[in-house]
């Protein structure tokens, strides 16, 4: 009978530890398989000049680029494929691939001039896309990203009856405005011991002419002066510019361009785990702002043009961690947190409020998120 339980029991334990073996076996090779910062995908319509080699009809092909993180192994290569609704299969081309190790990305951009001419189309509305992953030495093939957008046009700055049909397109990015990024960068001789902080949005418009302004419970912080001189101005720039190919006419608003705006703030900084002092100087005032020493409430202004047009604000635990779950949720890619925007005044025009429920991250729409009104 003991035997007969000893038995029992060592079988019970192996057939558990089989089982933990290999779901660690699974979790593991998820993690090591190649995935799409979300946040890193970019879609455009690429205007051409012609429709079936008629110079009077415009028409467009899809570019796009993105960030994969690794690893990407050997002999493997990024592809898209596009589909219209209703026509099926449109078109399909090959994406620069390199190598990359786990822990690493790799940035690729591809599709516009690499299309060839007579795949342009005229058509305009939802397009549907996948970003894949082939290997053909190992016989595998995966998807990586399923999306659509939304494809519109515009008449060009042309006049005249021979421009009657020279259309301009564009992928309409609205989903964007509401949705911001908060996230640190490591500095460049430190690493993280010392991080960067850096807040990112979009704009509907022409990405120039930010203020931005951080306060922390009310108050503004990382301005340093020596004297009269400020040092260390935070300030903001376009990373992303998406804008049509061709010039369009007046009755669009903006033009048709969207742009994310990274504003970098040089006196902000995630924590300072170097040991150096940082000692203020005769005729300074104000000093480095930690962000993980001064828990509490954020929020960014930022002017546009002279005039308050964006305000996000995030809250800083204790704990010196200010990520509030969403973009682990949704399974981002990056190490970015997501924010909601306000947008303030009429400097976008006019822009779909509600686009992002639907449309946010080409057709990946964000659980748990909630824009301000």
């Amino acid at each position: 009978m003991i035997k007969k339980l000893f038995s029992a029991s060592a079988f019970s334990f192996l057939t558990m530890s089989l089982m933990a073996m290999l779901l660690s076996a699974v979790v593991s090779a998820a993690q090591d398989q190649p995935t799409i910062a979300k946040d890193s995908v970019q879609v455009n319509a690429f205007t051409l000049s012609s429709y079936k080699k008629n110079f009077k009809i415009f028409s467009w092909v899809p570019k796009m680029e993105f960030r994969v993180n690794g690893p990407i192994a050997s002999g493997s290569q990024l592809y898209a494929e596009f589909t219209i609704p209703g026509t099926g299969p449109w078109v399909k081309f090959d994406c620069q691939t390199e190598e990359v190790q786990p822990g690493r990305w790799w940035k690729t951009e591809c599709g516009a001039r690499d299309i060839p001419e007579d795949k342009g189309s005229t058509y305009t509305g939802t397009v549907n896309f996948t970003i894949k992953l082939r290997n053909e030495l190992a016989g595998s093939d995966s998807t990586l990203f399923t999306g659509r957008m939304k494809v519109a046009k515009a008449h060009s700055n042309e006049t005249g009856p021979d421009y009657v049909n020279h259309f301009v397109y564009y992928v309409d990015d609205d989903w964007n405005l509401p949705i911001g990024y908060v996230y640190l960068t490591p500095d460049d001789s430190t690493g993280m011991k010392f991080p960067g902080f850096k807040m990112a949005f979009w704009v509907r418009g022409d990405p120039t002419n930010f203020q931005p302004h951080l306060f922390y419970q009310g108050k503004e912080v990382g301005k340093i002066n020596y004297g009269t001189d400020e040092v260390g101005r935070a300030s903001c720039e376009a990373d992303i510019e998406k804008e049509t190919t061709q010039y369009v006419d007046d009755s669009l608003p903006q033009k048709a361009k969207w742009a994310r705006v990274v504003c970098s703030f040089p006196n902000i900084k995630g924590w300072d785990t170097t040991g150096e002092e940082r000692n203020k100087f005769p005729g300074q005032t104000g000093v480095i702002h930690l962000i993980k020493n001064n828990p509490g409430d954020y929020e960014l202004k930022v002017l546009w043009r002279n005039h308050l047009a964006r305000s996000i604000k995030f809250t800083v635990g204790a704990d010196g961690k200010f990520d509030n779950g969403i973009a682990t949720a949704n399974k981002l890619g990056s190490n970015r947190v997501i924010l909601p925007v306000q947008i303030i005044g009429d400097q976008d025009g006019a822009w779909d409020k509600t686009a992002w429920k639907t449309e946010a991250f080409y057709g990946n729409p964000l659980t748990g998120f909630t824009p301000v009104p």
